[in-house]
């Protein structure tokens, strides 16, 4: 499990699993073999979460590479983060108000015993503490492992899923705002009211080639109840007049030269950096470090290609005098800072979120009927 800064690198290991392993992605994905045998999935998230690689330059490689048919598992589970993205925009107050429970659940358990034990993998669930140490060391656990954790931390060890979420916000390098947050309300059984996701011990037995024993679960609880709701609010996600503009490129989207904007002559391009000192959730160091080394790589490669570019801190954002426009950073920190920091800017966003963030307004069940559709307007 080594992640690389890169957009090279990111580029390689996209030809490398397409090349060689996407011909079994669809029967071998929810197996995890272990942190040290991943050639069943494609390890892309973490280049997706920061617009290193983006969700059309993958899909039309795999495409190339087999049919739609073929690929259809694989280019779900690549739309799955621009759906959660799309649904969660046209909610944003579920991410707000998330925070705010946050806050209030963190104070609450920071002395909690199980909650430190958990944190630290210290509790009588095996398996579970080994993915623990395996989040802290390569900041990235399986998909399937992520529906186990969830949900032995909600309704084994009973701890908020609040402070589950935020625990792979800190460690996670793909950790995102959508995919996260929802991913977690989703298996608590807020997301989808009343429908949870409870890890069984055949379940992780099977997937995992038996590789842990003495697996205690509930494997009977009931889904956490939320009384709140959340309508849609309308938006109108339309770019903005970008002539004669500094933009401001976000973390979310760190491959400028792969954008839809490429080939429009900015004044200058401001990388923007957002430290823990700004955030709500204080990321580890080595998520840290790693965004920082992919804004170097970004920066590196729009000055190879002798764009003007600078990299400040989001907290400089005031001091840019001239008029600015910024790539979407979605909903989630940086969008915060903004707002709350009274920063109104015109955002520019990409073609494939106006079209897809439509069909996002229901589940993804309903957003997987209308991918055909997608995928044929943008390739």
């Amino acid at each position: 499990m080594n992640f690389k800064a890169s957009r090279a690198k990111a580029v390689e290991k996209l030809h490398n699993f397409i090349e060689n392993n996407l011909s079994d992605y669809s029967k071998l994905r929810n197996f995890d073999f272990g942190p040290k045998k991943r050639s069943n999935i494609s390890c892309l998230s973490p280049y997706i979460t920061h617009g290193i690689l983006n969700e059309q330059e993958i899909i039309k490689k795999s495409l190339n590479k087999f049919s739609f048919s073929k690929n259809e598992k694989f280019i779900q589970e690549v739309l799955w983060r621009t759906y959660w993205k799309g649904w969660l925009e046209l909610r944003p107050n579920v991410w707000s108000d998330y925070l705010i429970e946050l806050n209030k659940i963190r104070e609450e358990f920071k002395n909690e015993k199980n909650y430190l034990a958990a944190i630290e993998g210290k509790t009588n669930i095996e398996c579970f503490n080994e993915w623990v140490n395996e989040l802290k060391e390569n900041n990235y656990l399986h998909n399937h492992t992520r529906m186990w954790f969830a949900s032995i931390w909600i309704f084994t060890l009973e701890l908020p899923w609040q402070l589950g979420a935020e625990f792979f916000m800190q460690h996670l390098f793909d950790g995102d705002a959508a995919s996260n947050t929802l991913g977690w309300r989703w298996v608590a059984g807020v997301q989808t009211q009343g429908k949870h996701y409870l890890a069984s011990e055949w379940n992780i037995k099977k997937f995992t080639i038996n590789r842990f024993d003495n697996i205690k679960l509930n494997e009977n609880a009931p889904p956490i109840v939320s009384e709140k709701t959340y309508s849609i609010i309308k938006q109108d996600f339309i770019n903005k007049n970008i002539e004669n503009k500094n933009l401001l490129v976000f973390e979310n989207n760190l491959s400028f030269e792969n954008t839809d904007f490429q080939n429009h002559k900015f004044k200058k391009i401001y990388i923007i950096s957002n430290k823990n000192e700004n955030r709500t959730i204080k990321l580890s160091e080595k998520v840290i470090k790693f965004k920082s080394l992919l804004i170097d790589d970004q920066k590196q490669r729009l000055k190879d290609n002798s764009i003007d570019c600078e990299v400040v801190d989001i907290s400089e954002i005031k001091n840019i005098s001239e008029s600015i426009i910024g790539l979407y950073p979605t909903v989630g920190e940086n969008l915060d800072y903004l707002n709350s920091n009274g920063l109104k800017l015109d955002f520019l966003f990409r073609k494939l979120d106006q079209y897809s963030w439509q069909y996002c307004n229901k589940g993804f069940f309903n957003f997987k009927n209308y991918i055909p559709k997608i995928i044929t307007t943008f390739n």
